[in-house]
């Protein structure tokens, strides 16, 4: 049998009848990381069960955290058009997801509800397709500190106490979890935000508590 070569990875997950020519211009850039991952087929791919993003939160290795492959593809397809058409993805947070007028909190951290906003995950990791994920967006700055880049103790309080007021009467107490990014791992770095997982929670409360939001994956052909 003749070897046949690997395909390039921009055109693995790819039907055949839209394999474009040559590399997207919004894969060019990519690092070895994001090659290798979306260079793997969709099928190869396993999904986090909650067990599984409970311990990497748990051990603060939430750099184990991907996309599957075809939607990191997505991600990146968007994320090129963002920066194209509004200069950044911050510019875009800030104007179209967020629509806050002014980025000045009124109060102390998690004083004012409007201070604060909950939005979906715009692009979701790899995980069980019962857990959601969402992004509690801030004005006010959630400390971090400056030699291990996470969360000092104050701030790690202060978030938790929020987040056991804002899940825990909804949800049971070992169905959600919370994380704030290391610096080096943040794709938004000028608006303060750490993320919520979910597992199973009841689709009211999540209509409620996001105001009807909608992440962008599932508006973004």
């Amino acid at each position: 049998m003749p070897h046949e070569e690997p395909l390039p990875f921009w055109l693995v997950n790819v039907p055949r009848d839209q394999w474009p020519a040559e590399c997207p211009d919004f894969l060019k850039e990519l690092g070895e990381k994001d090659r290798r991952i979306i260079g793997t087929p969709d099928s190869e791919y396993k999904k986090l069960a909650w067990d599984e993003v409970k311990h990497l939160i748990s051990i603060d290795r939430v750099d184990l955290f991907h996309r599957v492959p075809s939607e990191l593809r997505r991600y990146r397809q968007f994320t090129h058009r963002l920066v194209k058409e509004y200069g950044s993805i911050m510019n875009f947070i800030v104007n179209e997801r967020l629509r806050w007028k002014s980025m000045s909190p009124r109060g102390r951290p998690f004083e004012y509800d409007e201070d604060i906003k909950i939005l979906y995950n715009d692009w979701p990791y790899g995980i069980d397709d019962k857990i959601v994920h969402l992004v509690i967006w801030t004005k006010f700055e959630l400390e971090d500190d400056a030699e291990t880049g996470l969360s000092t103790p104050e701030s790690h309080r202060e978030i938790d106490l929020y987040v056991q007021k804002t899940f825990g009467s909804r949800l049971r107490p070992g169905n959600f979890a919370w994380f704030k990014n290391w610096k080096s791992l943040k794709s938004v770095h000028a608006v303060e935000h750490f993320h919520v997982m979910l597992y199973d929670p009841d689709p009211v409360f999540m209509k409620e508590i996001t105001n009807n939001d909608v992440p962008m994956t599932a508006k973004f052909p």
